[in-house]
């Protein structure tokens, strides 16, 4: 179980310096309106040098089945990542991560088909650092595809670290690891440190471009 502590009010720039110190908001529930600060002890992140895309998925990537996105809807990544029974996304979370990706810092990855979001994912970038938040998907293989461009698109930019917080048997088949409180701790000082630019980083990608720079393909 993470270690939690008290629920307070959080702003915008409080919330940007708990994740430079290693921690992130959550809520019980939709409708629960306090929040509470998370420290796991142990930490999931992504390899940027380890993502793994299967054969298979290589073939979807090929089929460009989705137009790729950026920041082109970032409420309704959220909104959807939101829909489903279970969520620790209440409107205190929503508000916060809106702010946030006005003043530049968070930032959503989506596939559409035609009108229709259909996949997304999106997260918080602070130095070489990126905070992955919470995905969705409405279409075979979306959030897989989703992770492979989002992938690309971080190793494009210079970010050193893909933080995912915590595993799932989902994002371990692509490459997910788990690491130690203090590992942890120092990858995000290093990574702090560095600069890094999930905008200007060569625009859109490919799917050749995303196989190429996701080199653990098999």
């Amino acid at each position: 179980m993470p270690d939690t502590q008290a629920a307070l009010e959080i702003t915008p720039q409080l919330l940007l310096q708990a994740y430079a110190a290693g921690i992130f908001p959550m809520s019980e529930g939709r409708d629960d309106p306090n929040l509470f600060w998370v420290e796991p002890k142990r930490r999931g992140i992504i390899p940027l040098d380890g993502f793994h895309i299967s054969r298979s998925l290589a073939r979807r990537i090929r089929q460009n089945p989705f137009e790729i996105r950026i920041n082109s809807d970032f409420a309704g990544v959220v909104a959807a990542c939101a829909d489903r029974d279970e969520t620790w996304i209440n409107a205190e979370i929503t508000a916060l991560y809106s702010a946030l990706h006005e003043k530049g810092f968070a930032h959503s990855l989506e596939l559409w088909q035609g009108r229709d979001l259909v996949g997304g994912v999106y997260g918080v970038a602070l130095g070489a650092a990126f905070f992955g938040e919470s995905m969705f998907s409405r279409a075979r293989d979306a959030s897989k595809i989703a992770l492979a461009y989002l992938v690309a698109r971080l190793n494009a930019g210079g970010f050193t670290l893909f933080d995912v917080q915590f595993t799932t048997p989902h994002l371990i088949r692509l490459g997910a690891i788990e690491i130690s409180r203090i590992d942890y701790r120092k990858r995000l000082d290093a990574a702090l440190e560095k600069h890094a630019d999930f905008i200007a980083c060569g625009g859109l990608f490919t799917p050749q471009d995303v196989l190429q720079r996701n080199t653990h393909t098999s």
